[in-house]
């Protein structure tokens, strides 16, 4: 995949009666492969509504989902391949383990896609290194795992498909967080190794800060989208729209409520000390 672009996107739910509701407005959008993009917005904004369209679980109102230029809606064949090659991964997918065993349910997207056996087997093995996921599992039933294998089993299964789109709705939720902290890393790994694209849905701001780009949604359009530096550098109208701010952009900002000259933008626990020691040698301001 080299992009999937979301041109003047629009969907209404209960369309044409009294309960309608327009879930996303026009909404315009691009992510590119390689890019690990966050999606962020409070609860109602959008995020899932705009996350089914990129496989076709949603056709749109109006507007189009463009898989490499091509519409995604344009044939059956065309829906068909962009639900292999957009993987989505709702949230807790370990819910959704169905096979008798643990390889079968790894393996169950690469024997839809009509591979032979050898290649089938060796995605399954790929899919499950990188999440993590032990091969002494492999003929264990789903039911019998930890509540974290099962989450990384399921997410082997996508990844097994090898999309060229990873889209992950909290993927860390209910996770504690050494398990959240591996989960991520090896996600990152993944991405790395293919040159995939990952497009996270999160509230977790300490998530989203290690991604390259944050996209921003509020009432089903986007108001924000640039890097964790310049989208934290909003921190008044993240909150006022009802996002919580990393710890260290939150403490900047009530410093510099407070008067003191920290700089906009900070995000991480680095950036805020090496502002306050710039302050106290002189170098930005009052020291504080």
């Amino acid at each position: 995949m080299k992009s999937i672009e979301l041109r003047g996107l629009t969907h209404i739910y209960s369309k044409g009666t009294p309960f309608e509701k327009t879930a996303i407005d026009g909404l315009d959008l691009t992510i590119r492969a390689g890019e690990t993009v966050a999606l962020i917005g409070h609860t109602g904004s959008g995020k899932s509504t705009l996350i089914s369209h990129l496989n076709a679980l949603l056709k749109p109102d109006a507007g189009t989902v463009l898989l490499d230029g091509r519409d995604i809606f344009a044939s059956k064949a065309a829906i068909r391949a962009a639900r292999f090659r957009v993987g989505v991964v709702f949230q807790y997918p370990e819910y959704q383990l169905f096979e008798e065993t643990v390889f079968a349910d790894i393996a169950y997207g690469p024997k839809n896609l009509k591979l032979s056996q050898q290649e089938i087997d060796r995605r399954v093995r790929q899919a499950a290194a990188f999440v993590g996921l032990a091969e002494n599992t492999f003929d264990r039933s789903p039911l019998e795992l930890s509540g974290g294998q099962k989450r990384r089993a399921a997410i082997a299964g996508v990844l097994a498909m090898e999309p060229g789109l990873l889209v992950l709705d909290e993927p860390t939720a209910g996770l504690d967080p050494a398990g959240r902290e591996d989960l991520l890393e090896r996600l990152f790994i993944w991405r790395r190794a293919t040159d995939a694209a990952i497009l996270l849905v999160t509230h977790d701001m300490s998530i989203a800060n290690r991604c390259d780009r944050l996209v921003v949604m509020s009432e089903g359009q986007i108001v924000l989208d640039g890097t964790p530096e310049e989208v934290f550098a909003h921190g008044d109208e993240l909150v006022s729209i009802g996002l919580d701010l990393p710890a260290a952009a939150h403490i900047a900002r009530l410093l510099r409520q407070q008067g003191v000259q920290v700089p906009q933008g900070i995000y991480t626990v680095d950036q805020l000390a090496d502002a306050i020691l710039a302050l106290r040698g002189g170098k930005g301001g009052p020291a504080c």
